[in-house]
């Protein structure tokens, strides 16, 4: 078995409380937080059978890795996901709906683009090897909870996984400021890969090539461009809508 990781800060910990209390090794908890916030996760957790250990907050730092563990930090063990990309795709019913970061490196904009993946039912979100942010703590906590619920796969070529897609006929489709056609005239109901790019550079040049079609978000403002975790929540609550009135 995996060594224990580290998650921290009330929501990543209290969604594996609630979704998998048997994996979560202890939690320590700050003594000195006594609001009703701090309370109602210790009633939870201990309704759940866990062990509670308190912890000044130096202990809470350096077992979270930085000081925004929120007075809560939990040591747990990872949890299974489905082995392969090919294994969660062959068990999705219904149209398949990925996420794909080309070149997002920063863990906030992971995290916060698991969190709009997670809320947007997305299957999974897939991301390079090299050049990606990977899963730590600091992207579990801005995940909210949503790195142990969306099952994320960094491949050693994303140019020939988005191949695979395609003949799996999922529509890889890459979000560029220069594409002929808007997000909202592109049909998302149908099987489909929202392929993301860098904050900056934008997708790589590979990536763009082997989408099968390009989509922009209109911007009627004076800045030229998003967040990339904003930009994958337009796209993918545009494909949730687009799928939920069809």
């Amino acid at each position: 078995m995996s060594s224990p990781k580290v998650l921290f800060g009330f929501h990543a910990v209290g969604v594996r409380v609630k979704t998998a209390p048997q994996s979560i090794v202890e939690i320590y908890v700050d003594p000195s937080r006594k609001d009703a916030r701090m309370r109602q996760f210790v009633q939870r957790a201990g309704e759940a059978g866990l062990r509670i250990v308190e912890a000044d907050g130096m202990r809470l730092a350096r077992l979270a890795g930085n000081a925004g563990h929120q007075g809560v930090v939990a040591r747990v063990n990872p949890l299974a996901q489905a082995r392969s990309l090919d294994d969660l795709l062959d068990g999705v019913e219904g149209p398949p709906l990925l996420l794909v970061l080309d070149g997002v490196t920063d863990p906030h904009n992971l995290g916060a683009c698991l969190r709009v993946a997670d809320g947007a039912g997305v299957h999974a979100v897939i991301a390079p090897k090299d050049h990606a942010a990977g899963i730590n703590a600091t992207v579990a906590k801005v995940a909210s909870g949503a790195a142990e619920t969306v099952p994320y796969f960094m491949v050693t070529n994303l140019s020939r996984t988005m191949g695979e897609l395609k003949e799996r006929n999922i529509w890889c489709i890459g979000l560029a400021d220069d594409a002929p056609k808007t997000l909202y005239q592109t049909d998302l109901k149908g099987p489909a890969a929202l392929v993301m790019g860098a904050e900056g550079t934008g997708m790589r040049q590979l990536t763009r090539k082997t989408c099968d079609a390009l989509a922009s978000i209109p911007m009627l403002g004076a800045v030229e461009s998003l967040n990339v975790s904003v930009a994958s929540g337009i796209c993918l609550y545009e494909a949730v809508r687009q799928r939920t009135s069809a």
